[in-house]
């Protein structure tokens, strides 16, 4: 395990990396930039929640990040042109809400409990279309993830760094089961989600995903987001845009439009 000062050090050497400032950076994980100075400098200790997200927008790997060899110069951006449109894509998506995002997770795991099909793959599918459903209806985010077009459909990116904070904290527990023929990696809750913190209306949307979606297999809801307009219209590889869930059609939209509007 790595000091306090080695910590700082590594923080400052990616955040220039990746092109932010200090008062930048300090916004984004919601501390002051004095604070951010302190941590650099290596005389202020860094809590897990703010790790989590200081991985989430520096984009590194929790375990990689704490060890003795990590070698930051791997994570660097080579291409300038390149840099400067991710930092700017990065700084216009709205901030990770890590204790939502948990609470999120394991309101979705309870319910989907006894449901042997729903593995890592699906619940990635179900946080996308709780995520994106909620945003067209409400035109704001419930946490606020950031979802990459991958060859099996949208995955939100840096759940492995909250899934990893939670099991430590022993909030789940990771299994690994057989589903058919196939290796499954399975999530079970262990502790009950706090619904003080989620709206009637987010509620109500992560269960109209739950009841239409969680007993899809793997396979099936894959196929099933391939045809939603968000993955569609995104290059592979690419942070899929919120604003492309106006343009879904049935069955996908969520939303209820006003017909009239088109008709004039």
């Amino acid at each position: 395990m790595i000091n306090q000062t080695e910590i700082g050090s590594r923080i400052a050497r990616l955040r220039k990396y990746r092109g932010y400032s200090q008062e930048e950076l300090a916004k984004m994980v919601d501390i002051t930039r004095p604070s951010l100075a302190q941590i650099e400098m290596g005389n202020r200790s860094v809590s897990a929640e703010e790790i989590l997200l200081f991985s989430y927008y520096l984009e590194f790997s929790i375990d990689g990040f704490l060890s003795p060899n990590y070698e930051i110069e791997a994570e660097a951006i080579k291409d300038k042109s390149k840099k400067k449109k991710k930092v700017e894509e990065r700084i216009s998506v709205p901030k990770l809400n890590v204790h939502k995002f948990k609470q999120i997770l394991l309101y979705i795991l309870e319910k989907c409990a006894g449901k042997p099909n729903v593995g890592e793959t699906v619940l990635y599918k179900l946080l996308y279309f709780s995520e994106f459903n909620y945003y067209e209806v409400y035109e704001e985010h419930m946490i606020g993830a950031t979802f990459k077009k991958l060859p099996f459909g949208p995955v939100p990116q840096r759940l492995d760094a909250v899934l990893h904070q939670m099991e430590a904290e022993g909030e789940l527990k990771m299994i690994k089961t057989r589903y058919f023929d196939l290796t499954q990696k399975r999530y079970l809750p262990l502790v009950k989600p706090d619904l003080s913190l989620l709206k009637a209306s987010e509620k109500e949307i992560l269960d109209q995903v739950i009841n239409q979606l969680s007993d899809f297999s793997a396979k099936a809801i894959s196929a099933y987001s391939h045809q939603d307009m968000p993955w569609k219209a995104t290059k592979d590889g690419d942070i899929i845009d919120y604003e492309l869930a106006f343009y879904r059609e049935a069955p996908f939209s969520a939303r209820v439009y006003d017909t009239k509007d088109d008709e004039e």
